[in-house]
C-alpha cells in the first residue's frame, strides 16, 4: 500500500485533500455513490410537482401522454398499434386522469429514492471502510518501523486509541460525513434548481441568506475542531489507565492501589466527558441557530409568496411552497456535517502525524549470513535524545568471536544501554560499534539483528501456541524438530508435555498461563531456536526458582559455546566462569578483568561481590 506524503503541512484543507488522496483507487465505488445520491436528490423536487398535478387534477385538467409512448411512424410503433391493447392503450393516453396517474408516480419516485438511498450508502460505506483499512494497515506498518524513543515518548493508551478511537473518527468524515454531505447537498441543490425553474425572484430572495448561513458554519467548524482535540486526548488517557491497570492488577491489588486507580479512571472518564458535553452543547446550539434563520428566510419568502406571485397557477403556487418547506430538513444535515467532518479532520491529522513519523534510520547496505561475532566498542558515548547530559563516556571494549563478557554494576550504570546501542535499537552519539570490522552502522539493520539473539529480563511472550513463541519471527517455516530440539536445550520439554496440547498450546497474553520460570524457558528456547553468533543476556535467569536456575545455567553453557555472549548479572556468583568481567560505574568502565584479577585488586568489583554475599550471609 502506497503511503501518500504530507508535503503541505497539517491545515484541515491539505489533511482533508491528502484523506481524499486515499480514494483514487476507488474511484469507481465512489462513482456509483455519487448517483445513487443524485437518484435520491432529484426525487424531493418531483414530490413537489406531484402537489401541482394534485391540485390540477382536483380542478379536472387531464394530461396527454401519447409522446411517452412508441411513435405510429417507427417501425416498433407501426407494428405495436396493429394490436387492438395497445390501440387503447394510445386512445386513453390523450387524456389520463390525475387520480391514476399520480399513484403511479408516487410509487416509482419511491423506488427511485430507495434505489438511489442504498445505492449511495453502500457504496459510500465500502469506500470509507476500504480506506480506513488502508490507513490502519498503513499506520501498523509504519509504528513497527519507528525507533525506540517515539515509544517512550508515547504512551501504550494512546497509540491504541489511534487505531481505535481515531480511525473510527475518519470513517465518519469519510463515509457517514460524506454521505450526508453529497445526499443532502445534492438534495438542496435539485430542490434550488428547481425552484428557480418555479420562480427566479423568489428563489434568489431567499438565497441572501447564504453568507450568513457560511460565517456561521465557519465559526463553528473552528470550535469543533478545538473541542475534538481535545476529546482525542481525553480518550488516549482513558485507554492509557485502563491498559496500565490491565496489564498490571497483580500489581494494583496487591499494594492496594484500587482506589487510587478508580480515582484516576474517574478522572480521566469525567474529563472525556465534560468535553463531549461542550461539543455536543455546541452543536446542540448551532443547529437551532441555523433553523432559525432559515426559518426567517422560509417566512420572509412565503410573504412575498402571496404577496407578489400573482402570475402562478394554484398548482405551481403550491408545489413552490412544497419544495421550499422541504429544504429545511437536508439543510438542518448539513448543519450537522460540519462537526463530523473536523471530527474526522482532527483524527485524520493525528493519523497522519504516525505516518509521517521518520523509520528507523536503515542506511547500510551489507549484509552478512552469519557473523563470527568479534565485537568492538571504541570511545564510545551516548546521551539520549533531549537529554542535557551523556549516559555513557567513552567506552572502549574488544571481544572476539566465541567470549563470554559479563557487564556488572549499579542499577543506572549503563549495562542495558550498551547492550541496547549494539542492536542498534539508539544510533550513538559519540563513537563506533564494528562487529567482525565493519560498523553496525553499515549493516542493514534487519540482517545486523539476525547476528544477535537476546533474552530479557522481562520475558515478553505472545497469544499464540508454544512452538510459535519458540519460533517467533520465522514461525512460518519453522522446523518442528528444532523447536522440539530448542525446548529440550532450555529444560521446557517436560511442562511444555503436561500442556494439553504440548507445542500447540495456546499460552494466552504474554503467557499468562504459565509460570514465571516457564516463561524465561520459553524465552530462552527462542535465543536457542534463533542460532545467532551473538548472544546478550540481561538477567535471563532472574525468574526462575534455584533448580530451574541450575538446569539453565547448565544450558546457558551449552548454549554460549562458539557464541559470542554478553551477559548483565546482578547475581555475580552466575558470571564467576566469565572470560572478563566488565565493571560499570555511572556509563563508565572502571575495571576489567576475570573473576580472580578483579577479586585480587580489591576495588569496585569486590566491594560489589562482598556486599551480596554479606546481604546473603
Amino acid at each position: 500500500m502506497k503511503l501518500i506524503p504530507n508535503p503541505k503541512g497539517y491545515s484541515s484543507l491539505a489533511v482533508y485533500l491528502r484523506l481524499m488522496r486515499y480514494v483514487k483507487p476507488y474511484l469507481g465505488l465512489f462513482g456509483l455513490s455519487m448517483i445513487g445520491f443524485v437518484l435520491y436528490a432529484v426525487t424531493q423536487p418531483a414530490l413537489g410537482q406531484l402537489m401541482e398535478l394534485f391540485i390540477d387534477g382536483l380542478n379536472g385538467k387531464k394530461y396527454d401522454l401519447t409522446y411517452l409512448l412508441p411513435s405510429e411512424t417507427s417501425r416498433v410503433g407501426a407494428w405495436l398499434i396493429q394490436w387492438p391493447f395497445w390501440t387503447t392503450v394510445l386512445e386513453e393516453a390523450h387524456a389520463v386522469e390525475v387520480a391514476f396517474l399520480i399513484p403511479a408516480l408516487v410509487i416509482l419516485i419511491y423506488i427511485v429514492r430507495g434505489f438511489g438511498s442504498f445505492l449511495g450508502g453502500y457504496f459510500m460505506a465500502r469506500v470509507g471502510f476500504q480506506l480506513v483499512h488502508t490507513l490502519r494497515c498503513q499506520m501498523f506498518d509504519r509504528m513497527i518501523q519507528l525507533p525506540n524513543r517515539y515509544f517512550e515518548l508515547n504512551s501504550t493508551g494512546h497509540l491504541i486509541s489511534k487505531f481505535t478511537f481515531n480511525v473510527n473518527q475518519v470513517t465518519d468524515a469519510v463515509a457517514r460525513a460524506s454521505t450526508v454531505a453529497i445526499r443532502e447537498g445534492a438534495t438542496v441543490i435539485a430542490l434550488f434548481v428547481a425552484l428557480i425553474y418555479q420562480n427566479w425572484f423568489l428563489t434568489l430572495s431567499f438565497m441572501a441568506i447564504a453568507p450568513i448561513l457560511a460565517l456561521l458554519v465557519g465559526s463553528a467548524g473552528k470550535r469543533f475542531k478545538k473541542l475534538t482535540r481535545k476529546i482525542q486526548i481525553s480518550v488516549g488517557d482513558v485507554a492509557h489507565v485502563t491498559k496500565e491497570v490491565v496489564s498490571s492488577f497483580s500489581v494494583v491489588r496487591s499494594f492496594g492501589g484500587e482506589r487510587f486507580e478508580s480515582n484516576r479512571f474517574h478522572d480521566a472518564s469525567t474529563r472525556n466527558c465534560k468535553q463531549q458535553l461542550r461539543q455536543s452543547r455546541l452543536r446542540e446550539t448551532f443547529s437551532p441557530i441555523l433553523q432559525f434563520i432559515v426559518a426567517l428566510a422560509m417566512a420572509g419568502m412565503m410573504y412575498m409568496t402571496l404577496t407578489l406571485a400573482h402570475g402562478m397557477t394554484a398548482g405551481e403556487l403550491v408545489a413552490y411552497v412544497t419544495m421550499a418547506g422541504l429544504l429545511p430538513r437536508p439543510l438542518k444535515q448539513l448543519s450537522g456535517v460540519g462537526a463530523q467532518m473536523q471530527r474526522g479532520i482532527v483524527a485524520a491529522e493525528d493519523v497522519f502525524r504516525l505516518l509521517d513519523q521518520a523509520s528507523e534510520k536503515d542506511e547500510g547496505t551489507f549484509q552478512v549470513a552469519r557473523a563470527e561475532g568479534n565485537l568492538e566498542i571504541r570511545d564510545l558515548s551516548f546521551r539520549y535524545e533531549g537529554a542535557d547530559h551523556d549516559v555513557l563516556h567513552q567506552i572502549n571494549l574488544q571481544v572476539k568471536a566465541g567470549e563470554m563478557i559479563a557487564l556488572v554494576g549499579q542499577s543506572g550504570s549503563g549495562k542495558t544501554t550498551l547492550v541496547n546501542l549494539i542492536q542498534r535499537f539508539y544510533d550513538v552519539t559519540q563513537g563506533v560499534i564494528c562487529i567482525d570490522g565493519i560498523k553496525i552502522s553499515d549493516y542493514a539493520l534487519r540482517n545486523l539483528r539476525q547476528q544477535i539473539a537476546q533474552v530479557n529480563q522481562n520475558t515478553m511472550l505472545f497469544d499464540d501456541t508454544v512452538a510459535n513463541n519458540i519460533a517467533y519471527g520465522m514461525a512460518e517455516k519453522a522446523d518442528r524438530k528444532i523447536v522440539e530440539r530448542a525446548a529440550e536445550a532450555a529444560f521446557a520439554s517436560e511442562f511444555i508435555s503436561q500442556l494439553p496440547k504440548g507445542f500447540d498450546t495456546k499460552i494466552g497474553e504474554n503467557g499468562s498461563s504459565l509460570s514465571g520460570g516457564q516463561r524465561q524457558r520459553l524465552a530462552i528456547a527462542r535465543a536457542i531456536y534463533k542460532d545467532a553468533p551473538i548472544l546478550i543476556l540481561d538477567e535471563a535467569t532472574s525468574a526462575l526458582d534455584t533448580e530451574s536456575e541450575r538446569y539453565i545455567q547448565r544450558a546457558l553453557e551449552g548454549l554460549m559455546q562458539g557464541r559470542t555472549t554478553l551477559v548483565i548479572a546482578h547475581r555475580l556468583s552466575t558470571i564467576e566462569k566469565a572470560d572478563r568481567i566488565v565493571v560499570m560505574e555511572q556509563g563508565r568502565v572502571v575495571e576489567i578483568g576475570t573473576h580472580a584479577e578483579l577479586m585480587a585488586s580489591g576495588k569496585s568489583y569486590k566491594k560489589l561481590h562482598d556486599m551480596q554475599f554479606q546481604e546473603l550471609a
